[in-house]
């Protein structure tokens, strides 16, 4: 396992649209690991497999209510609606106020092929959402209603 560099704006790989996984094998495996460790190092809540320069379909989630692989995730619903601070590793000391879905409902795949349906809300639920944004190419500069810079 190893801590991949993470990919900033503008970069334009971050605007791409990722392709399908179709192979569960030790690079799949490898890339989740990786992209934990990652993740873990620069304390986030996710990152997508686009920030670390991979088009693929891959995405892991660290929040309060787990750690969540995601691959080939697909959102299936969504209810209510929440306002609140988004930053992103690949956009640094930058945070926008965006509205997001207070539920999703996610099915997604493992690093071995299986399906499961993932029922999260509140900032899960945000993270979800953000995370899988990038894999279709999408910021969440796009969507946010204000900006603030931090002094960190």
């Amino acid at each position: 396992m190893a801590k991949r560099i993470i990919v900033q704006v503008p970069d334009p790989i971050l605007t791409k649209k990722c392709r399908v996984v179709d192979s569960f094998d030790a690079r799949l495996w490898t890339l989740l690991d990786d992209m934990k460790d990652t993740v873990k190092a620069a304390n986030g809540a996710g990152l997508a497999a686009p920030q670390v320069a991979v088009l693929k379909r891959v995405c892991v989630v660290d929040t309060e209510d787990g750690y969540f692989e995601l691959v080939n995730p697909v959102i299936t619903s969504t209810s209510g609606e929440q306002s609140g601070m988004e930053g992103c590793l690949s956009v640094p000391k930058k945070y926008g106020t965006v509205v997001r879905p207070e539920k999703v409902t996610c099915v997604a795949q493992d690093r071995f092929g299986e399906k499961h349906t993932y029922k999260v809300k509140g900032f899960t639920a945000r993270a979800f959402c953000h995370e899988i944004d990038h894999l279709d190419g999408i910021v969440y500069t796009t969507k946010a209603e204000e900006f603030f810079d931090s002094e960190d």
